[in-house]
C-alpha cells in the first residue's frame, strides 16, 4: 500500500515538473525561408530534409499548446510552405545574423517566462550558431534539434568544406552552449 502510494505521488509530481517545463519552453524557428530552397538563390544541403523534421516538431509543440516563434531574415523571402506560422504564432523579422540583435525577441520571450529554447532552422553555421549563443549568453536553456537544420558548402582559402563537415563542426562547438539532440530523441523524451 506506501509502495502504491510512493509510486502515485512521484508520476504526480512528474506530471507536475512536465507540464512546468511545457510552460518555460518555446520552439525558436530560424529562417526557414524560400531563399534557401531556390536552386537559383542559396539552396542548403538537406534543405527539405531538415523542414520535414521541423514539420514534426512543430506538430509536437503546436498540439501540446506550447509556444512557437518564427524568425524571418529581411529579403529571405517568405518562410518555406513546409512550417508557415499559423494564425497566433510570433514571427521576428531581423537584419542581422542574430534573431537576438535589433529585435525585440528577448523581451517577448522573457514576457511569455520562457526559459528553454528548442531550436531549429537554416543556416546551421550562421544564423542557428549565432541564435544558440546568443540565447545561452543571454542565460537561456538550449536545446539544438541538430537534423532539423540545414547548411551548405563552404569555400575557404580556394577550398571547399562539405556542407556535412561544416554542420558536423558547427554542433560541436555549439555543444558548450546547448543540449545537441535529434528530433526522434526530442520527442521521445517523458
Amino acid at each position: 500500500m506506501l509502495k502504491s502510494f510512493v509510486i502515485l505521488v512521484i508520476s504526480f509530481i512528474s506530471l507536475i515538473i512536465a507540464a512546468q517545463q511545457q510552460h518555460d519552453t518555446a520552439m525558436l524557428l530560424i529562417d526557414i525561408q524560400e531563399f534557401y530552397f531556390d536552386p537559383g538563390k542559396s539552396p542548403l544541403a538537406g534543405n527539405v530534409e531538415a523542414s520535414e523534421k521541423a514539420v514534426q516538431l512543430l506538430a509536437y509543440f503546436r498540439g501540446n499548446d506550447m509556444p512557437v516563434i518564427h524568425v524571418m531574415h529581411k529579403g529571405g523571402g517568405d518562410i518555406h510552405e513546409n512550417v508557415r506560422p499559423l494564425p497566433g504564432e510570433k514571427v521576428f523579422i531581423k537584419e542581422e545574423v542574430s534573431c537576438f540583435r535589433g529585435t525585440d525577441l528577448n523581451e517577448y520571450l522573457e514576457t511569455k517566462g520562457i526559459h528553454t529554447l528548442v531550436i531549429a532552422g537554416m543556416m546551421t553555421h550562421m544564423c542557428v550558431e549565432a541564435a544558440v549563443r546568443a540565447a545561452a549568453d543571454l542565460g537561456y536553456n538550449c536545446i539544438l534539434i541538430h537534423d532539423a537544420c540545414a547548411t551548405k558548402d563552404l569555400e575557404y582559402g580556394g577550398e571547399i568544406v562539405r556542407a556535412h563537415d561544416v554542420q558536423l563542426s558547427t554542433l560541436n562547438t555549439l555543444r558548450a552552449y546547448a543540449k545537441i539532440q535529434s528530433t526522434n530523441d526530442f520527442l521521445a523524451k517523458p
